[in-house]
């Protein structure tokens, strides 16, 4: 079950508002899809992003796969611990394996974005 205080994309980022600022991290069912995670590209820290821009990219033994930018901000922070450790998005993908924060431009609560109910009916769907 995804949190219901997250907003998701259909990419399937999720993004937690904190004011000004959100936190944005892979669902659960993204990383469960590929597997073994070996390597997170993350980008610079003051980097400006629009969503549905490329944020970085996510490597496992299975594939390489874009992250995008799911609102648009100017990147405040990156997690670090990713490079140390990759494997920590996909053992806490809603805790301590968030990716970046940006400072938001605009409202998160955005159309595009879904609810918890919204995106769980999405992924439903998906052919796994």
């Amino acid at each position: 079950m995804n949190p219901s205080d997250l907003r998701y994309a259909k990419t399937h980022e999720w993004v937690r508002a904190d004011g000004d600022e959100c936190v944005i991290g892979l669902t659960r069912f993204a990383v469960d899809q590929l597997t073994d995670v070996t390597y997170i590209q993350l980008p610079a820290v003051g980097k400006k992003v629009k969503a549905g821009d490329g944020l970085g990219e996510i490597e496992s033994v299975k594939a390489v796969s874009d992250i995008y930018a799911p609102v648009t901000g100017k990147v405040m922070a990156v997690n670090t611990d990713l490079s140390r450790d990759p494997g920590l998005v996909s053992r806490d993908p809603y805790g301590a394996g968030w990716l970046v924060r940006l400072r938001v431009e605009g409202a998160v609560e955005s159309g595009h974005l879904m609810d918890a109910r919204a995106y769980e009916a999405q992924v439903s769907e998906t052919p796994h």
